[in-house]
């Protein structure tokens, strides 16, 4: 068993966030591959289903971001679970817009969900860092991150969800290097991966 947590804030004001990013994952997982309907759990919503016959539970925490372990922590200690099945979703200032990258532990580079999911579960976790972009002065993260992505991003973030959507059992069943070189190629294929220094999408025609 896999439990796929997305990070974010609840409600409607947050949703279009670039923190919410891992939300945003977690519900295109669900859609794609037919998971059951939502439901209140573990201190916010949960959907289960199966990836390349891995049972997976994919996890919201409404416990707004700060607050995120005591979510996860209540899920993995009821499933009984040990850090390697645990995958968290999250926005990645440091990564720039549409870059994806899989880690195992590490730093949590003032992550404030990271930050309370090790204090509850322990750091060695898998982290699946989703790129937003860093605005370029640290004072001006936080507003960042709790702004929506603008229009133009629109296109490169439901692209993103989508292929990582379409990976995801490959995560389920530990191919993380594939899982991150099959979406960097399907996003250079659509044009839609990190910008080059001339300011084009690689792989764009």
């Amino acid at each position: 068993m896999r439990l796929f947590v997305g990070l974010g804030n609840p409600g409607t004001k947050y949703q279009g966030n670039r923190h919410n990013i891992g939300f945003m994952v977690v519900d295109e997982i669900a859609r794609r591959h037919g998971f059951a309907p939502w439901r209140r759990r573990f201190q916010g919503e949960t959907s289960e289903g199966t990836l390349d016959r891995e049972r997976v539970i994919l996890l919201k925490p409404a416990t707004y971001m700060n607050e995120s372990g005591r979510s996860v922590g209540e899920a993995a200690n009821f499933f009984k679970l040990t850090q390697d099945d645990i995958v968290v979703f999250h926005d990645e200032i440091e990564l720039p817009p549409a870059k994806v990258r899989v880690k195992v532990g590490g730093g949590i580079a003032g992550h404030n969900g990271l930050r309370s999911i090790s204090a509850h579960v322990g750091n060695e976790y898998r982290r699946v860092r989703l790129g937003v972009g860093h605005p370029g002065v640290k004072e001006l993260v936080h507003i960042h991150v709790l702004n929506d992505f603008a229009k133009s991003e629109r296109p490169w973030v439901e692209g993103l969800c989508d292929i990582v959507a379409e990976n995801a059992a490959l995560l389920a069943t530990g191919k993380d290097s594939t899982f991150q070189n099959k979406v960097h190629l399907a996003m250079q294929a659509k044009g839609l991966g990190p910008e080059d220094e001339n300011g084009t999408a690689n792989g764009a025609k």
